[in-house]
């Protein structure tokens, strides 16, 4: 089988499209045909191993896994007690679950099943920013009537995130750049505020909760627009981690600073599922690649600028690459 291959934390030029031995399954083990998976900001902090506190989780020298991804959407090839031959399934591990190939080994217990009328690539779109995203509004009591501002609503985390609280009755504030207003107003933002043309933190707004779904900006930032029990939470540690530490001192102000540790994809993904099934969420769907072209998807996504999700088909003969690349 093909697979995406990195021996080193690397760059995305290094990484080798090899020919490799289908893996084979253990007891408790399925073998699935990966049809979909992404390329998101996970994939590349796995890629290259930054932050270097990756190291601790995914190998201190090199990494323990060498096939990449960690979302992916296919279809069920061995014999199972839980899920039936040909069955449509999905997951995600933020620590590698090695997807980026044409076959992979899950644990039946990390398997969910993809609901009716969602095809592969937008399952696995579906899976690691609205893991992500799921945390923003379940670690916070939304109420009716409150102010919410979503900085960074068009990545994979933000336009999950917006939809998510798009469920509450909610004032939406959300930033994004001058091609994605429309997008996101579509997606149910009441307020935008285009980010080439002017700072949120300028905006004259107070906020119940401002999520920062790009970690691009900090607490001492947002703080004058949030309201006197306002919390602030973000997708990122802050410059010099300072987040952890504003989590910490906030447990003695009025203000806080939630970091957002991720719920267990147990609780997510079933979520995430019944969205779907609700027709409730869409995900947004950047760029397509082929799996021979994944070192341009990586250097893409990590420019920074990505809408929603950038999809690798992998072993799809339904699907192809739209080739906007």
């Amino acid at each position: 089988m093909k697979a995406a291959i990195r021996s080193k934390y690397c760059f995305p030029n290094q990484i080798k499209i090899e020919n490799i031995d289908k893996p084979i399954p253990n007891e408790g083990e399925i073998l699935i045909k990966v049809y979909a998976t992404t390329v998101n900001r996970t994939d590349c902090a796995n890629l290259t191993a930054k932050p270097f506190i990756m190291r601790f989780v995914l190998g201190l020298f090199k990494p323990r896994k060498t096939i990449l991804g960690t979302d992916f959407a296919g279809e069920v090839v061995s014999e199972s007690e839980k899920y039936n031959l040909g069955e449509k399934v999905f997951g995600f591990t933020d620590t590698g679950s090695e997807s980026q190939a044409e076959y992979m080994i899950v644990k039946d217990d990390e398997l969910f099943p993809i609901p009716e009328k969602i095809d592969y690539k937008q399952a696995a779109s579906s899976l690691e920013g609205a893991h992500y995203a799921y945390t923003f509004i379940h670690k916070v009591d939304i109420k009716d009537g409150q102010k919410i501002l979503i900085n960074g609503a068009t990545g994979g985390i933000g336009s999950a995130l917006l939809q998510f609280v798009r469920q509450y009755n909610v004032q939406i504030t959300a930033t994004c750049n001058t091609k994605n207003i429309e997008l996101i107003r579509s997606l149910g933002a009441d307020k935008i505020i285009d980010y080439t043309k002017e700072d949120f933190t300028n905006d004259k707004d107070k906020y119940d909760f401002i999520f920062d779904a790009v970690g691009k900006s900090t607490f001492a930032k947002c703080k004058p627009l949030l309201k006197e029990k306002g919390i602030y939470i973000s997708s990122e540690l802050g410059p010099y981690s300072q987040n952890i530490l504003y989590a910490i001192t906030s447990f003695f102000t009025n203000q806080k600073v939630i970091f957002p540790i991720p719920y267990d994809k147990k609780k997510t993904i079933p979520f995430i599922r019944n969205l779907l099934k609700e027709g409730k969420f869409k995900p947004v769907i950047d760029r397509e690649y082929e799996i021979e072209d994944i070192a341009k998807a990586y250097e893409y996504v990590m420019q920074g600028q990505k809408t929603g999700n950038v999809v690798i088909n992998i072993y799809n003969t339904n699907l192809k690459a739209t080739g906007r690349v």
